[in-house]
Parts: C-alpha cells; sequence; structure tokens
C-alpha cells in the first residue's frame, strides 16, 4: 500500500495519457467531501460538501473544502456531479459557485431539489442537469455513467467517469439493503457489467469498514418506533437529520397508525421534507401533518414533533428544548428518540442533550439502548461483495477517518487487490493514473476552510487557539502609564482579569513587581513601549502560572506620558 507522508512535495506535470485525482476533503474525517478529477487539461468535480465544526473549533459554524487547489482554474471545470442530498456533500456549493456561478450541477432530481433551495438562499440561480440511473452524460473529456445506490436519503447515485486515461467508479454514499422503503436497492447488476467492462480505481465508501458483516435492515426500525409511539404517555420528539427523508417516513406512518398529528420543528427539516413531498418522494397520510403552532392545542399523547439536532448541535431545536430555550418544553411523561448514529467527534454534545432532556424527566430513547437508527454506510461484508463482484485494477477507499480507510484498505487486499494497487491517501494527497496504475505522486495544500458568521476563510487557526485560551484560561489585562523622560511608573500597573475565580485584589501583591521591572526596562533607555508591553507579559504570565497554575491571554497597555 502507498501511504501519504507530510514530506511529499508538489507534484509533477500529469502525463498526456493519465488522470488526476485530488481529494480536497473527506479522506482522513467523517465530512466536507469532494473530489477532483484531472484528464486532458479539464477538471471534474465530484460533490462538494461541508465539515461541521468540533469542540476544539469554537465559534465556527462550518469547515468547507480549500478551493484553492482550483481557483486559478476554474473555467477548466467541466461540471460538478453531486452524488447525494447529504450536507457532507452538497453544504459547500454555495461557495463554490460565488467562485464561478454558471458551473454545472450535476445530481438526481432530490438532491438538486436540497442545492436549488440552498442556493436560492445565497441568492445564486445555477446551471443544473437533472440525471437519474442508467443515464451516461459527457462534459468534456470525462463520460459519466450514473448508477443507483441505496443510502439514508432517496434518489442517491454511484458515478462511472470514462476517460481515455481509464475508468473511475466513485460510489459516493452506499449500503446494500435489499429492503429499501423505496423499494430502489444498489444495482449490483450495473456493478458487475462495469466489472467486466474494467473499472481502473475504485474509489468507495469506507465509514463503516471496520463494522463486520451487512448493516441492517431499515425496515427494521419500523416495528421499533411502532413501540415507542404505543407505549409513549405524553409527547413523542423524534430528532433526526433534516434530510433523512425514509425515517421521516417511518414517523409519519407510525403516528398516523397511533392517532397522532405530527408537527416538523426546524427550518431545513420544513424545507427539506417540504420538497420531499412536493416531488413525491415522502407520503404524507392525510391530516397527519400539523403547523407546529397547532400542537399548543392538542393533546400531548395525540402530539408528535419531528426535528433536527440528533447530533447535538447547540443551535439546533433539542438541544435548545434540552436548554429551555425553545417554545416546546419537554417534561416528565415525554419520550424523545434520537434516531441518528452519532458522528464521531459529536459524542460528548449528544451526551450533554441526552442528560438535560433526561433532567426535565423524559425518557430518551436512542441507538444505544434501542434500535432506532440503521447506518446508511457498507459495512465489511457488503465492501467484501462489490470488490468481488467489481475485480477493481487499484483502489481507493474515501469518505473516513484514518481508521475507516485502513480497515477498508484491508479488506480490498484480503479479496485479491494487490497490496500496491491499494491508494491509502488523505487530503490534498494526488494520485495518478497512469498505465492502469494508480500512485501517490504529490501533495498540494489542503486546509480547512472556516465559515465564521458572514466571514469565510479569514478566521485563522491561531485566532482558534485564542478563543480556546479565552475559553479555557481566561483573560488579565494590564495596563500603566511611563514617564519617557525618567522611565518612571506614574499611573498603575492596573490589573484586571475575567475567568478567575479569584478576584482582582490576588493581584495585589505582583503589581509592585510588574512597576519594578518596568522602571528597570524604561531605565535602560532604549525600552520602546512594545517591548515594556512584552516585559509586563513575561513577569504577569510567570506569576500567574507559578501561584494559579493557569496560562490565561494576556493583554498589556504601556502609554508613554
Amino acid at each position: 500500500m502507498s501511504h501519504p507522508h507530510p514530506e511529499l512535495g508538489a507534484p509533477p506535470p500529469l502525463p498526456a495519457n493519465g488522470l488526476r485525482v485530488v481529494a480536497l476533503g473527506g479522506l482522513g474525517e467523517i465530512g466536507r467531501n469532494m473530489a477532483v478529477l484531472e484528464h486532458a487539461g479539464r477538471l471534474l468535480i465530484v460533490d462538494c460538501g461541508v465539515l461541521f465544526p468540533e469542540d476544539h473549533q469554537p465559534g465556527v459554524d462550518l469547515i468547507l473544502p480549500d478551493f484553492e487547489y482550483i481557483a486559478d482554474r476554474l473555467d477548466d471545470v467541466e461540471a460538478l456531479v453531486l452524488t447525494h442530498g447529504h450536507e457532507d456533500h452538497i453544504g459547500a456549493v454555495p461557495y463554490l459557485l460565488r467562485m464561478r456561478p454558471d458551473i454545472p450541477l450535476i445530481g438526481s432530481q432530490l438532491t438538486l431539489a436540497f442545492v436549488e433551495a440552498k442556493l436560492k438562499e445565497h441568492r445564486i440561480t445555477p446551471v443544473t442537469l437533472t440525471v437519474a440511473e442508467g443515464r451516461t452524460e459527457t462534459f468534456g473529456p470525462f463520460t459519466c455513467e450514473f448508477v443507483a445506490v441505496n443510502h439514508s436519503i432517496p434518489d442517491a447515485l454511484a458515478v462511472a467517469v470514462r476517460t481515455a486515461a481509464g475508468t473511475v467508479l466513485h460510489t459516493g454514499d452506499f449500503k446494500m439493503d435489499q429492503l429499501p422503503l423505496d423499494g430502489r436497492i444498489t444495482d449490483l447488476r450495473a456493478f458487475a457489467r462495469l466489472g467486466e467492462q474494467g473499472v481502473d480505481l475504485f474509489m468507495v465508501d469506507s465509514t463503516n469498514a471496520e463494522v463486520p458483516g451487512f448493516t441492517t435492515h431499515e425496515r427494521e426500525i419500523g416495528p421499533v418506533l411502532d413501540g415507542i409511539f404505543a407505549s409513549a404517555e405524553q409527547r413523542v420528539i423524534v430528532a433526526s437529520f433534516a434530510s433523512h427523508v425514509h425515517r421521516v417516513q417511518q414517523v409519519l406512518d407510525a403516528a398516523h397508525a397511533h392517532g397522532r398529528k405530527v408537527a416538523l420543528v426546524g427550518r431545513s427539516m420544513v424545507r427539506n421534507m417540504g420538497i420531499a413531498a412536493e416531488l413525491g418522494y415522502l407520503t404524507v397520510p392525510e391530516g397527519v401533518l400539523v403547523d407546529v403552532k397547532a400542537v399548543d392545542d392538542l393533546p400531548p399523547h395525540e402530539v408528535v414533533l419531528m426535528c433536527t439536532g440528533s447530533q447535538g448541535e447547540p443551535m439546533a431545536a433539542l438541544s435548545r428544548m434540552a436548554n429551555r430555550d425553545h417554545r416546546v418544553e419537554v417534561g416528565r411523561g415525554d419520550t424523545v428518540v434520537l434516531a441518528s448514529s452519532l458522528i464521531p467527534g459529536n459524542e460528548n454534545a449528544v451526551f450533554r442533550v441526552i442528560n438535560g432532556l433526561m433532567r426535565l424527566g423524559a425518557t430518551v430513547v436512542h441507538q444505544g439502548n434501542a434500535r432506532v437508527h440503521v447506518s446508511g454506510h457498507a459495512s465489511a461484508g457488503e465492501l467484501m461483495y462489490c470488490y468481488n463482484v467489481l475485480r477493481p485494477r487499484n483502489v481507493m477507499p474515501v469518505h473516513g477517518e484514518v481508521r475507516h480507510l485502513v480497515a477498508n484498505a484491508a479488506i480490498a487486499v484480503r479479496t485479491g487487490v494487490p497490496a500496491d494497487r491499494v491508494v491509502l491517501a488523505e487530503d490534498g494527497v494526488v494520485v495518478d493514473l497512469v498505465d492502469g496504475v494508480a500512485r501517490v505522486v504529490g501533495a498540494v495544500p489542503c486546509g480547512y476552510v472556516y465559515v465564521d458568521g458572514s466571514a469565510v476563510g479569514t478566521i485563522t487557526d491561531a485566532e482558534l487557539k485564542d478563543r480556546r485560551i479565552l475559553g479555557e484560561e481566561g483573560f488579565i489585562s494590564i495596563f500603566a502609564v511611563v514617564d519617557s523622560a525618567t522611565g518612571k511608573v506614574v499611573a498603575g500597573p492596573q490589573i484586571h482579569a475575567r475567568g478567575f475565580a479569584e478576584d482582582d485584589a490576588v493581584f495585589a501583591s505582583i503589581q509592585p513587581e510588574v512597576a519594578r521591572a518596568l522602571e528597570e526596562a524604561a531605565m535602560g533607555g532604549n525600552a520602546d513601549s512594545h517591548q515594556l508591553q512584552q516585559v509586563m507579559r513575561r513577569v504577569v504570565g510567570r506569576w500567574v502560572s507559578n501561584r494559579l497554575r493557569r496560562r490565561p491571554m494576556i493583554i498589556p497597555v504601556v502609554v508613554e506620558a
């Protein structure tokens, strides 16, 4: 197996008979999926998603792929192919289209409907082409065949990209549920046909590569939800992803069977389910769906609330309910169902929400104590099946943390793919397919791009470090006035702290030492205000570290009079 290394340099020019693949996100992480394919001087992009921030990225709203690699080549982009409508695959589309609004968007009906609704909020009118399984379209030197795959959202597609340099099959996110709610299974006949024709590079979903066996059927969730609804005494509140049409369908069916009304809570949930119902992907039983304002007039045992927040997102409906910051007040007798799996990194946030809801007296049902969710990703048994059907010449695991990529690579090797034909890459690593062989040839810059309010890409890791220090260690400001002629301290030093258990009086003992250090530095005659500020920072920082065992942010201010 070829492994990426930090010392990888810039890639060489792509040979005329070669195909280059660069992942700008999604490798080594769960999110911001984006792959750029290059051939004959033209580019094809597959997916453009976001990554959601973790606790060590305070204040960040979203994390985007790094577009720097293609920023000066946007005119070379033939199209952006979207495999399905989840945020980690479409969420960054508006930010890419700000750079070039007429990049053609290619996707299924539901996927494009979700994207267009998102772009409308950004006041962007896209150029789109709706495709379906079995259809083939050509974009410059790329001929794309679209293949039906089953996932936790309807209308997901894999894409086989044919070029003069070889054929790439990108699965997107998929599983092999043989009893899907919508009857649309992963098209293994198409996979087998592509395998017979020859797949030179198989880019395959790795999320569940560590999970043995096969992923549970979606249909097994229905009876569990039915049992929960039957035993619930008061309201039922179900939290799920705002795009999980199948789960919302099951909730609507269970509510209808038990004489309950359903209200959708959360802007994205209302928007997406409205689109899904309008396009026929969601069947709403007559009289079941009501406005959230109407539930106040209904008996609690007739109410179901379908909301966002299953990942503990602080501003989502469920988190606000747990914090008593929502119009819906959760109380004793209510049943809350978290109908999703835990995305790595969100565990603490989710458990915090669960504890908050249980503190309010609610019964909380989640994946840890009931089968209320099944994954949308293929487990190890399904991946092995795909490798045996396709017999790919080269494999590049995608969509997963490093452990998932490594586990997927091991499955490929066990099924007979030569170890030197399995490419383990991370974001920014350049993989070239030349003469039927895929190998790592270099790397390009590929950092995190943070969305912070209205700012995109202006927040740096250094500023995030400052935020963490402010949040964890506190803040100290020091002010002093120094006579520029004599070097004497004529006012201060005044020390004020925030985020400390101790009050400002604790700093009284260090103030004379700060004044003495300032005067000694100033008397030397070569200390300007900046140097004097550094003197104050060092003296106070050393004292706080030794006395209080803290490393706060220290802001010194020296005024020369």
